[in-house]
């Protein structure tokens, strides 16, 4: 089972065609050609073979008029269709003016370049401190905390690194996640103070020879973390295979298997830490000292700063929108978690699971879906308790389009073809190139896509197709690519 995404990774590219753009202008209406229904039939048809649980649903952007329907009404396991209802709810309740911020903080007094004194880390639940915006340096973020220390004079702290992370709630995981899959990726813990997609990554590169240990290298590089390697290299290209995890309630990484010694790239994998103020601290020393910066106090965590005396050095901002595009173009599970528990600690003072969804029902009920008729879990769609009806993911869709922040927020989905995507090899030919935004959605047995799609007679639609019960992820994408044509070409 897993998400479509993938932990730190390459850059987002902007979307460039003009259904972005007219999304939510006056459109044409006018009707479909006479081999609308049929062809939209044949492909629907067809998708029933390796998806016998359906559910289609497309409508006219711009009146909401349904021009195709299949099963609409019942409801399905949306995997990360799940992301644009938080990411809708997020950006109408937030706004885009909306930062994260995380304030470091110092107290004591400074001599010599020394801070007789604490140095303080205030998390606000940003999930981007990572190397995604440093060109994949993920200790950049703390390259520039560093310099704001420097600036004000201070080279040693000589008391303790204190991590406060009391803006979210103790509960790291997602009680509905599977607990065999706590080590990967997208089921990373969700904390107010998080580094790197609270991920590190584990490379493996082949030794010398045939039999030889496999070299194992994490990024970062921290003591705090032991790698048990049992891996060997082999001369077999067919042997080639490793598995790579961490121990359950600990930091040792795990590396076994063999790996082939001409490799030109090591095999590499990001795993979610257990311990994310840990591994925060851990990394946040070393960046430190790497600057010229040294901590010689202990890392204490603590829910609340105490006392007073303290001095803002330095405040990380991060906007709402770069998080959300993270969430719905790379399908970042721990980015949605974030953006959801900062709206529970919007509304209540604290982040949790059940806040934030009090927030999205909450938008969900004032454009028009009614509670009780959907079941919303979490943020990311990680849950398999997330279920919703195609046609209820079209008027959420439709409404965000039209609501006061639509283009924002359809600049921040994936367009068919789009590089570096999960949708970089679908629909990615003319005329089909850039003329579909939407969000894609998978779990065991589920693949799902919703969004927006501009058909050759110029006429937009909204659409969601979920499909239950597959027996296999790409048949069941190409079944929905054949839906979607069958609408560019006939619509």
């Amino acid at each position: 089972m897993s998400s479509e995404g993938s932990a730190v990774s390459c850059p987002i590219h902007r979307l460039p065609v003009a259904l972005l753009l007219a999304a939510v202008a006056g459109l044409p209406l006018g009707a479909q050609d006479a081999a609308f229904t049929p062809a939209v039939n044949r492909a629907v048809r067809d998708a029933r073979a390796v998806a016998p649980a359906i559910g289609v649903h497309v409508a006219r952007l711009a009146d909401g008029e349904t021009v195709y329907s299949y099963r609409a009404d019942e409801l399905r396991i949306v995997a990360s269709n799940t992301k644009l209802a938080t990411t809708a709810a997020a950006l109408d309740r937030l706004g885009p003016g909306f930062f994260f911020e995380t304030e470091v903080l110092v107290r004591g007094r400074v001599a010599g370049g020394v801070l007789d004194g604490e140095l303080a880390v205030v998390g606000g639940g940003d999930p981007h401190l990572s190397g995604r915006a440093y060109f994949g340096d993920s200790y950049g973020p703390f390259r520039e905390w560093a310099a704001a220390l420097r600036a004000a004079g201070i080279e040693r702290v000589a008391g303790d690194l204190v991590l406060v992370v009391g803006l979210f709630a103790d509960d790291l995981v997602h009680p509905d996640w599977p607990r065999d899959q706590l080590t990967r990726w997208y089921e990373a813990p969700v904390s107010a103070l998080s580094f790197n997609d609270n991920c590190i990554l584990v490379k493996v590169f082949p030794g010398p020879a045939p039999g030889a240990p496999a070299r194992v290298e994490t990024v970062p590089s921290l003591a705090g973390f032991r790698v048990d390697n049992r891996a060997r290299t082999t001369g077999d290209r067919r042997r080639n295979h490793l598995r790579i995890d961490r121990r359950p309630q600990g930091n040792v990484l795990t590396v076994s298997g063999l790996v082939y010694r001409r490799l030109s790239r090591p095999v590499d994998k990001w795993v979610a830490v257990e311990d994310p103020a840990f591994y925060f601290g851990a990394a946040l020393r070393a960046a430190l000292l790497e600057e010229g910066v040294s901590v010689g106090g202990a890392t204490r965590v603590v829910q609340r700063l105490a006392g007073g005396g303290w001095k803002r050095v330095h405040t990380h901002r991060t906007d709402l929108l770069t998080v959300i595009e993270v969430v719905n173009k790379r399908s970042q599970n721990f980015y949605a978690e974030s953006l959801l528990k900062v709206l529970g600690a919007r509304r209540c003072g604290r982040g949790t699971w059940a806040g934030g969804l009090a927030v999205v029902r909450e938008y969900l009920a004032e454009i028009g879906l009614e509670p009780g008729t959907y079941r919303l879990a979490d943020g990311s769609g990680m849950s398999r308790n997330n279920r919703f009806t195609a046609r209820q993911l079209t008027r959420l869709l439709r409404a965000a389009a039209a609501g006061r922040w639509g283009t924002e927020l359809l600049r921040t989905l994936p367009y068919s073809g789009e590089r570096f995507l999960s949708w970089e090899k679908r629909l990615a030919q003319p005329p089909y190139r850039g003329n579909v935004l939407a969000k894609t959605g998978t779990l065991r047995g589920v693949s799902a896509l919703s969004g927006l799609v501009e058909a050759r007679s110029g006429r937009r639609y909204v659409f969601s197709i979920l499909c239950n019960q597959t027996s296999s992820d790409q048949r069941a994408r190409d079944a929905q690519d054949a839906i979607l044509r069958a609408v560019i070409d006939h619509g």
